[in-house]
């Protein structure tokens, strides 16, 4: 039985006064084999209540349990050392393999634990961001893009359709904008976007991340493999964002409707989380920030390029095509280059402003809502000089010879003449043209006008129509309104003289009037006319 720490104190005590086991004894009430075997147990700089080892079963397979846990790197299972041990000869239970294996593990791991060393931002040094997983909105899925400065702890999530380059760059843009300005260091992982592959463990940039970076005056990085330093930050930004903003049993989150609302819903998470205080540095993300804005360098005017979507070139009909669906811009652009990207459920285009007092100045040129293949996105805006609407356009007269030209040069009178008279197939349309060029050189090329529209509103092609009308204008000297149907009045009878007669009131019946007898009928004619 374990003596408690009371009386192990007094054998001690009693051993060191008197230097014999016996005396000890009887001072401490105890057996002299008891103070042998504790002043042995000192002497030898072991613990008094650690029971001695004692031979096991699985002994003899240590050596073997060793070998495997070395070869996977602590990551053999159990039951299989298990089953490889039984097929030894080892007879004891599943359990005590199991203790075995866990206690040889952890000695492994202690030997080969990574240490790394602390990291300590600097302001105006580092952006981290990495993506996560969004919400659906109806059937389509969403990525966060995260960031936040390792110093001040500003975080920025800007929701995204998908990972690709393009999406990547507007990202970090509207970013870096959002911050106010750059920092020297851009870290992330290790994507396709931003590692095209490795060699040697050494990551190869991509090309046009080198091309951003120069840009914007800033080192792309890419962080060291399981480096809680330099990648949990935003990782765990990634993992507070999607407990808050993505919909879950846990935060009973309704479902989006639409991608505007996502992105309300990812500035009012900023906004709340950037102006609390951070548990690590016990200050405002925001108030730290205004004092790093002081260390980052100014963001250029210009997006890099690449973060204005696609290039498209811009065709002939003033239209672009993106997913095999045309889409119109303003005029001005035919022949030149533009970038497209989705932004939301709308298609952004943007190209240069060769119009404005900044000329060559990147601007947005167009915001068109997403369409289908079949249905083109076409803007009458972007059609100035065309007539609207997909009917028959009307006829634009055009001379081709002297006799045509001195018609229409009588003025538009003659050119609504012209169409009208063409569109109702009216004979001798070149002789009538000749006669009123050569009226129009007697009375006037004004009346002869105002003649030709007022035939060509009342359908008047005859040959003698022309001069008539022009007489009835040079004896009333003021044009009259022309009579137009209306579908308001029509000449055809109509019920109002029935309606007046059912207003009156009606007689009251009689008895009818007796009928005259005729002398020259017979009775018989009568009684037949009854």
């Amino acid at each position: 039985m374990t003596k408690s720490g009371m009386e192990l104190m007094e054998i001690y005590e009693a051993y060191d006064l008197t230097r014999c086991a016996w005396s000890a004894a009887r001072l401490a009430g105890c057996d002299p084999k008891t103070v042998q075997r504790y002043v042995a147990i000192r002497a030898a700089g072991g613990n008094p209540y650690q029971a001695a080892p004692r031979a096991k079963l699985i002994d003899p397979f240590l050596a073997k349990i060793e070998e495997k846990v070395d070869l996977s790197k602590a990551t053999v299972r159990a039951d299989i050392v298990h089953s490889d041990l039984v097929a030894m000869g080892f007879t004891g239970s599943e359990r005590t393999t199991r203790r075995a294996v866990a206690q040889i593990k952890a000695a492994w791991r202690a030997g080969r634990r990574r240490v790394y060393r602390p990291w300590i931002p600097e302001p105006g040094m580092w952006l981290q961001w990495d993506w996560g997983e969004g919400p659906r909105i109806g059937d389509r899925r969403t990525q966060l893009f995260c960031c936040w400065l390792a110093w001040s702890r500003f975080r920025v999530v800007l929701p995204a359709w998908d990972q690709t380059l393009g999406t990547l760059t507007a990202c970090l843009d509207a970013a870096l904008r959002r911050l106010g300005g750059a920092p020297t260091y851009l870290l992330t992982d290790n994507p396709k976007t931003v590692t095209v592959e490795h060699i040697a463990k050494v990551a190869v940039r991509h090309p046009q991340m080198g091309e951003l970076g120069r840009h914007y005056g800033c080192v792309v990085h890419t962080c060291e493999p399981f480096d809680p330093e330099s990648k949990g930050g935003v990782e765990n930004t990634v993992k507070i964002a999607k407990a808050d903003l993505v919909p879950t049993a846990t935060n009973l989150r309704a479902a989006y409707g639409s991608f505007t609302e996502l992105e309300e819903a990812c500035a009012t998470w900023c906004e709340r989380v950037n102006t609390r205080r951070h548990r690590a540095t016990h200050r405002v993300p925001a108030e730290m920030l205004a004092e790093e804005r002081a260390r980052l360098h100014l963001v250029p005017d210009q997006p890099y390029v690449l973060a204005l979507g696609d290039e498209r070139l811009v065709g002939d009909d003033r239209t672009i095509r993106w997913g095999d669906v045309r889409y119109s811009v303003p005029p001005g652009h035919e022949g030149a280059k533009v970038w497209c990207r989705v932004h939301g459920d709308h298609l952004v285009i943007v190209g240069r402003d060769l119009r404005s007092d900044h000329a060559g100045a990147l601007t947005e040129l167009w915001r068109h809502e997403l369409s289908v293949p079949g249905r083109p996105q076409i803007v009458e805006e972007h059609y100035p000089d065309h007539p609207g609407g997909n009917g028959p356009r009307r006829p634009r007269p055009r001379p081709q010879s002297k006799a045509e030209q001195a018609f229409l040069a009588i003025g538009p009178g003659a050119q609504a003449w012209l169409i009208e008279a063409a569109a109702t197939g009216v004979a001798r349309i070149r002789a009538k043209m000749a006669s009123a060029v050569e009226l129009a050189a007697i009375v006037g090329a004004t009346r002869v006008d105002q003649a030709l529209g007022l035939a060509a509103i009342h359908g008047r092609f005859g040959d003698e129509d022309l001069a008539s009308i022009c007489d009835y204008l040079a004896a009333h000297e003021e044009q009259s309104q022309a009579a137009v149907a209306d579908e308001a009045h029509s000449v055809q009878p109509g019920t109002a003289s029935w309606a007046a007669l059912s207003a009156r009131p009606l007689p009251s019946p009689g008895p009818p009037p007796p009928i005259p007898s005729s002398p020259n009928r017979t009775s018989t004619e009568e009684e037949t006319r009854r």
